[in-house]
């Protein structure tokens, strides 16, 4: 099974090949993954240059509309020189990449045939604007609730370079994630189809989705929960794993093993 690995915002496809060694040491030889730079230079991502000393980079500048198809553009491109590919695993803003990909191909080219059969998300979501742009019902409240996860997510990450400059806050057992105060959903309980963090899914199109086998990994204590859960409403074929932890990959055995497991599932799947 040849995978595809797309990182985060402000990572790298060396930084992504770290986060995913303890899971991938679980597959036999039959898995190979392909790990790529993103094609922007960029700031590194809140609180990655405590843990990683690498390039950083981006999958696009600016979220415009213009700039996301671009890179679907170049994710095709890249796929046709380098694949083909089975799978696509991807982390953040990975995820937006394919997940945007996917949805614009089953809305407006889904005749074309696709660069990889299989997706894993890991902690990511959908662009608002790219859902608006397919003519999507997007309400005002799915817009407040993304704008205030991602400030949650920035301050609970720029938490790290803080407490790297200050040892002597840290405690004994006690994680980056482990304070949920402010936190907007309850992961122990999944929305109504009908108000998915403001996106109601009982009045989506048929072909707003995604049909390849998917499945998603996402932290309970990750404030961009709810993108992730809103991004699984779009797969008809999804499997959901959540890790337990943040906006990251735990490396803990019971993790490793349990996306090991959902990536050997995917390969079941398609053969």
């Amino acid at each position: 099974m040849r995978i595809l690995g797309l990182h985060g915002h402000g990572t790298s496809a060396y930084i992504f090949k770290s986060q995913t060694a303890a899971f991938r040491a679980k597959l036999d030889k039959s898995y190979t993954f392909d790990f790529v730079d993103a094609p922007f230079d960029c700031a590194p991502a809140p609180g990655v240059k405590v843990l990683f000393d690498s390039g950083h980079y981006t999958w696009w500048p600016k979220a415009t509309i213009n700039s996301i198809k671009g890179a679907h553009k170049w994710l095709i491109d890249y796929a046709e020189e380098h694949g083909p590919y089975d799978a696509v695993i991807c982390f953040s803003q990975g995820c937006s990449l394919v997940g945007s990909f996917l949805l614009y191909h089953y809305r407006e080219t889904p005749d074309e045939e696709l660069p990889f059969k299989a997706a894993m998300f890991v902690c990511g979501g959908v662009p608002l604007p790219v859902l608006e742009d397919l003519g999507l019902p997007v309400s005002q409240r799915a817009h407040d609730i993304n704008d205030e996860t991602v400030r949650l997510l920035k301050q609970k990450a720029g938490a790290l370079t803080e407490l790297a400059a200050n040892l002597d806050r840290i405690r004994p057992g006690v994680g980056l994630w482990d304070d949920t105060a402010g936190l907007l959903h309850d992961p122990r309980v999944m929305p109504l189809e009908s108000d998915v963090f403001g996106l109601d899914f009982t009045a989506m199109p048929a072909d707003a989705c995604i049909k390849i086998p998917t499945v998603h990994v996402y932290g309970a204590k990750d404030p961009r929960w709810p993108a992730s859960v809103q991004l699984a409403h779009f797969c008809d074929d999804r499997k959901m794993y959540d890790h337990g932890g943040g906006h990251d990959i735990p490396r803990s055995t019971e993790v490793s093993r349990q996306m090991a497991a959902l990536l050997q599932g995917l390969k079941e799947q398609i053969g």
